[in-house]
Formats: C-alpha cells, structure tokens, sequence
C-alpha cells in the first residue's frame, strides 16, 4: 500500500482543522477515547455539536486563540492508501513552519472560503506551493452552504484561481472540489445539495490520485551515508558503500562517477539485507559496490556518469529565513546538502519576494524571520546538486548557525553563477 503525504493551507477562518477532523471523522479514523474527549470538550464550550476543529488544534494556545500554530503530523488509512497529514500553520508570522511541513509534500489542499474567494493568503500559500514544488494541488473551495450551494460562486472561484496558478507556473494537476467541512458535504460522501458537481469527493481525490511518477527516476543519485569496512578475517576484502537512493535507478555494470572528485568506476554489486540486486531505485536504501577502489568517505554523491548534477561553489538560490536573529549579506553558515556539509557565506541577497504581492524588492542588506529571498552563496567546498525544479531531493539544503547549531534557513537551490 503506498503513502501520500499532504498539507493543509489556509486562512485563520476558512475552516481548516474542521476539514481534517471532518475527513478523520467521516473516514471513521478517530479512535474511540479521543472521540469521547473532544465529545466532552465541546459540551464544556456550549457549542452543542461535536467541534471537529478539537481534533487537530492540539495545543491549548491553538484551541484559546482557534488557530493552529505549530506543524502537526495526523496518520490514517482507507483500504486503498496510507495517508500522512502535514496540519501546518496558514498566519504569515509562521511561514517557516509551513514551508518545513510543506517541503516532503506530494500534495496540497489549499481551502477558499467560499464567501471571499481568493484572498491574499490563498496567494501566499499558492506562492509556497509553487516554490517547492508540490507536484499536486486541490483547491477545496469550502464553506459552499454559505452561499447557498452556488454553482456560479464555485466557477468564479475556479476561474479566478486557474489565473493565479498560471502566473506562479503552479503545478498542471490542480482539482478544485466545492465542499462543507462543517456538514461534510463532498468531503469523505457526496454532497446531495451540490447534484450540480459530478466530480470526485476530496477523500476520493486523495485515494486516486496518481503519484507513482512523482518519484525521479531519471537522475540517479546516491549521497553516501556511511562507509562499511569490516576489516575482519572473513570479510577481508569488503568495502560497501550505504546510504539511501534520493532518486533514480542504478543497475549492475551502470558507469558512475564520485562526486566532487570526479572519479569513475562501475557499480559491481546491490546488497540490500544481505540479499544482491541486479537494480534498485529510489528511495531504496541499499549498499553499493564499486568495481574500483576508489576514494569514497561519507557525504560524496555517486551519480550515474551520463546524467550529472551541477558541481559548484558559486550557488543561486531561493532562501526561507527561519531565524529571529536577522540574516545579513556576508554572514557565515554551515551549508547541508543531503549527508554533505560544508561551510558558505551568502554573498549576495539578490532581492527579497513580497510574498503576499510577489513584487521583488531589491537593495536588502538582510533578512528577518519569515522572509522570502533570492539569494548568491559561496560555499568552501563544491557542492554537486540538481536544480529544485528538476529534483527536490537534491536540489534542497539547509542553512546551520555555526554557533547554536540551529537551522536557520531553508534553500532551494536553482543553478550556477559566476
């Protein structure tokens, strides 16, 4: 059965955490405690009906303020897909959280309320999206039993937002669904007030939408986690290679090369569990052996030798400032890309993106917490990556505070300067 790991963006009312507790909650995937505890919470809030919103603002910030705050993960299944959760906050204050939860997504819910339409939040979000570049998106268009069920309202909507995903270059599989999460009208059953909509439900959505080729398998990538050398009398000879294929596929007698070396060998065996392999993909984790002694330790990247990633010191990228102490151009950080590590300093802040009007606001000598920027690195060593845009895997990083170790920044890299 596989995975599908989603987010949840949207405004502070557009109903949000009632859409998850109303998908756990019709999926009948609520355990039986923690029905009779929100079941209690509601009566002592004299709301009458069960809160659903109670089933994901877990915090008791979150439930005094009735927004969420922090990044929460929620697990549930259906006979057809696992499913994964990622409850992040929508409040621009929480940006970072939102683009730490957003970052392994494969799809994004982002709700509209149906009495506004398409907000500057919606922006905002739908801006996040494309920056990471979640491959899928639904708009749920929620809260339709407030304009009377209308199709015209619903079609509006989707034409205003078919302009906005246009403009951000937004992913080519957007599904917009008209729902209620307060009633449950096409969220996990079919709405018998909306017969004008003969699409899917968003449960349903969620169960078949195609992800299998999500999954990069053109460029093969291999970060080297650990270097198995026994040395014992038995396995004198033995010398593996672990670690987990980002992307891609390796084959028995593929030519590959060690980067940031440059060196070439071929692969000589697949051992995963002590089993061989003539081909594993990602994201196995697997050992590789080379035909060669060649100069392999932890961090290097082995690649397949026809199709290799940019190898650079001098790095453009797209950078989510999550620290309060402010990021200023020529500041030092250490650099991790996968299971490499090297020190850098950011050049250049390019231009910082309003993420709410998308305008590029040039000279800015620094960043605050929740900033947007484009930014020029220069790192101490080369760092061989892909394009964000072309693989996520290795075509994201992280900025480390050398001194408190904390990470402060999030990266998708872009490409080559000079």
């Amino acid at each position: 059965m596989d995975l599908l790991r989603f987010i949840t963006a949207g405004s502070v009312d557009d109903g949000k955490s009632t859409l998850i507790g109303r998908l756990l909650y019709d999926s009948k995937s609520i355990l039986a405690d923690q029905l009779e505890a929100i079941e209690r919470a509601s009566k002592s809030r004299d709301e009458g009906e069960i809160d659903l919103a109670l089933l994901t603002d877990g915090l008791r910030s979150e439930r005094e303020q009735g927004i969420t705050i922090d990044v929460a993960y929620r697990y549930f299944q259906t006979p057809q897909r696992k499913f994964i959760i990622v409850d992040a906050p929508g409040h621009i204050q929480y940006t970072r959280n939102m683009v730490t939860g957003a970052s392994n997504c494969q799809l994004a819910i982002v709700l509209v309320d149906a009495r506004h339409g398409v907000v500057e939040q919606t922006r905002r979000h739908s801006l996040i999206a494309s920056l990471l570049g979640i491959p899928h998106i639904v708009v749920a268009v929620n809260k339709m039993d407030l304009v009377d069920y209308s199709q015209d309202v619903f079609s509006n909507i989707c034409i205003q937002y078919a302009e906005l995903a246009q403009k951000l270059s937004l992913s080519k599989d957007v599904t917009y669904i008209p729902l209620s999460a307060l009633n449950g009208d096409n969220v996990v059953d079919k709405s018998v007030h909306m017969p004008w909509y003969d699409g899917k439900t968003l449960l349903s959505h969620l169960e078949d939408v195609a992800i299998d080729h999500d999954e990069n398998l053109t460029h093969a990538r291999f970060p080297v986690q650990y270097v198995i050398r026994p040395q014992t009398t038995d396995l004198h000879d033995y010398r593996g290679y672990a670690g987990k294929i980002t992307s891609g596929i390796f084959r028995k007698g593929d030519a590959v090369t060690v980067l940031p070396s440059g060196e070439t060998s071929t692969v000589e065996a697949i051992e995963l569990a002590e089993a061989h392999y003539d081909e594993a993909f990602a994201p196995m984790s697997v050992i590789l052996h080379l035909a060669d002694d060649v100069d392999v330790s932890r961090g290097n990247l082995i690649v397949k030798s026809d199709r290799q990633p940019i190898v650079s010191q001098n790095i453009e990228a797209m950078l989510c400032w999550m620290d309060t102490k402010a990021l200023k151009a020529g500041s030092k950080y250490t650099l991790q890309h996968g299971t490499f590590r090297t020190r850098c300093v950011v050049r250049e802040i390019v231009y910082q993106l309003n993420i709410n009007t998308y305008e590029e606001a040039t000279d800015v000598d620094s960043l605050k917490l929740n900033d947007i920027a484009k930014v020029i690195l220069k790192t101490a060593q080369p760092v061989s990556f892909d394009p964000y845009t072309q693989n996520r895997v290795n075509g994201g990083a992280i900025l480390i505070d050398e001194t408190s170790n904390v990470t402060v920044g999030a990266l998708m890299l872009r490409g080559e300067v000079e």
